[in-house]
């Protein structure tokens, strides 16, 4: 009885994750001997429709097991046989928040009016609530609140929307967006390599292995992510076949591996973990190999066939130069390094690219002074009435905490932010309550909102199967792995393809590859996060 009180939450939770209202639908109870096939047929839809709305019911259910199907008495709900599930909107006038215009012209207009204040969005096929409010960095509330239609009759083809008004200070992305669309009877081959080094630990009690051993902790939690991604998929129609290798120590097993050729059937290669064993593989095989972890050596990966999950280093300075570029406005710049040569050379960096921008004549650079930095040197540089932007280039913990407690009880009139490339050790030990005062702002590869609908899915989802919550490192597995085998299944396996069509987010990364013509494909998906008096955190980017 538990077990099918919980097959039918899941798949209420999951349908209201993917439609965003039930109206369209209604619940059916399956009869003896009915597939999945027979119902989709009753309800002229497609099978991988159907399984799609119910992705914890097999293709052949038992009796009276309870599914959601289209409502068959909803005009605009029919759907026809051999078409999505995309509803067609009807061809008549009405507000542009649900229209889809009669004509060029009409659209024209329509976007003129609505682009005078506010940053507007034309509805694509496939588009979903959940894509477009994580796309555009904005909640489901405030896309419903400027466009009342969405809520009651979803989004429409064509449909012209409100996306937020054009003075928020949150930046709107140039590029697009990449959405899900799993081809029929879509099949991918997956070849996990992840190094387990079972043999290592087979004489162990399971206390012993993960009691001190970061590796095994990392690489059994990036493995379970990656089976809630691999189910999640299936469920949704796409036949994967997985093989799973133990790349045990380093190096140990790859030549093996490859010598049998186990790989060469594979569509898709997750793994190895380390730098040098991806590299020898993308040599031997003709499928891409997927870099899951970020390692100092990956910018001198040469091979085409390699895809680095992890953004450089380089793109944390290139996010955080062009968000200051963008919203300068005549701000007081103080760049803080602490005297290393990494910090002296991306100090010199930031404050050349900063000072490309016609605006922006000077960026001040203070460094330590016998090991610490004084507060004066901070406030004799501020100015009154001027804001002052402090970009903090160190993990010191020592010049970390003098540039941040100079930031907390300045001169009146005399206000700043504090900017960093990353959230590193040092920026841990200083009080969340201080980071808040200051409107401490970072740049990093992850973001999560833990009440969206699908976080709480997957962590429930998670726990259910593996009794604990997911770590970072289960969530990651998750994240790339439901990416690549979404863009194989929506591009009939053509991973290279899905690269141009935009951007995608998942649970809590941006996958945002640039495929260049030699050499490894690399994400540059970084967010810009800010924290906030209440400790809450925003999103800018």
């Amino acid at each position: 009885m538990n077990r099918i009180k919980l097959l039918v939450l899941l798949s209420i939770l999951t349908f209201t994750i993917s439609c965003g209202q039930q109206k369209r639908y209604v619940s059916y109870k399956t009869k003896k001997g009915e597939t999945m096939r027979d119902i989709a047929n009753k309800f002229d839809i497609k099978t991988k429709d159907l399984l799609r709305l119910n992705p914890d019911v097999g293709r052949k259910p038992e009796e009276n097991t309870t599914i959601i199907v289209p409502n068959p008495n909803k005009e605009q709900n029919q759907i026809a046989k051999n078409t999505t599930a995309t509803v067609t909107p009807k061809k008549k006038e009405v507000p542009i928040d649900t229209v889809e215009q009669k004509s060029e012209t009409a659209e024209n207009a329509a976007l003129k009016t609505a682009k005078k204040n506010f940053v507007v969005h034309v509805v694509k096929p496939k588009e979903t609530v959940y894509g477009l409010t994580h796309f555009y960095n904005i909640s489901p509330d405030d896309l419903f609140m400027l466009n009342p239609s969405i809520k009651s009759e979803g989004l429409k083809i064509g449909q012209i929307i409100r996306i937020k008004p054009t003075d928020t200070e949150t930046e709107t992305e140039e590029n697009s967006l990449f959405e899900d669309n799993f081809k029929a009877e879509a099949t991918i081959n997956l070849a996990l390599l992840l190094p387990f080094r079972a043999n290592q630990h087979a004489s162990k009690s399971p206390s012993s292995i993960f009691e001190d051993n970061k590796l095994a902790n990392i690489v059994t939690d990036f493995y379970m992510g990656s089976e809630i991604a691999i189910d999640s998929i299936r469920r949704q129609g796409v036949t994967v076949n997985v093989q799973v290798f133990d790349t045990n120590r380093k190096g140990s097993r790859i030549n093996a591996i490859l010598a049998d050729e186990k790989l060469a059937q594979s569509d898709v290669i997750i793994g190895p973990f380390y730098s040098e064993e991806a590299t020898k593989v993308a040599k031997n095989v003709k499928a891409p190999v997927i870099f899951p972890m970020y390692s100092k050596h990956q910018d001198k990966f040469s091979s085409s066939k390699l895809v680095k999950t992890a953004p450089s280093k380089i793109n944390y300075e290139e996010t955080l130069i062009n968000y200051l570029v963008n919203h300068f406005n005549g701000e007081n710049i103080i760049i803080v390094g602490d005297n290393t040569k990494e910090s002296n050379a991306k100090i010199a960096r930031i404050s050349n690219k900063l000072q490309q921008h016609d605006s922006i004549y000077k960026a001040h650079v203070l460094k330590p002074e016998k090991g610490y930095i004084k507060k004066e040197r901070f406030t004799k540089i501020m100015k009154p009435k001027t804001h002052s932007w402090v970009i903090v280039i160190s993990d010191d913990n020592a010049i970390v905490a003098d540039a941040l407690n100079s930031m907390i009880s300045l001169p009146e009139r005399v206000t700043a932010q504090v900017f960093t490339l990353e959230k590193n050790d040092a920026f841990d030990k200083i009080d969340n309550n201080k980071l808040a005062r200051i409107n401490f702002t970072y740049i990093t590869d992850e973001y999560i909102d833990e009440n969206t609908q699908h976080s709480m899915f997957f962590n429930k989802k998670y726990e259910l199967k593996n009794n604990t919550l997911p770590s970072s490192y289960a969530t990651k597995g998750f994240d790339i792995t439901y990416d690549i085998l979404a863009r194989l299944a929506s591009s009939d396996n053509n991973l290279k393809e899905t690269f141009k069509n935009g951007s995608s987010y998942r649970l809590v990364s941006k996958f945002d590859y640039d495929k260049q013509l030699f050499g490894a494909t690399s994400n540059k998906g970084l967010f810009i996060v800010r924290y906030n008096g209440d400790l809450s955190l925003t999103r800018l980017r």
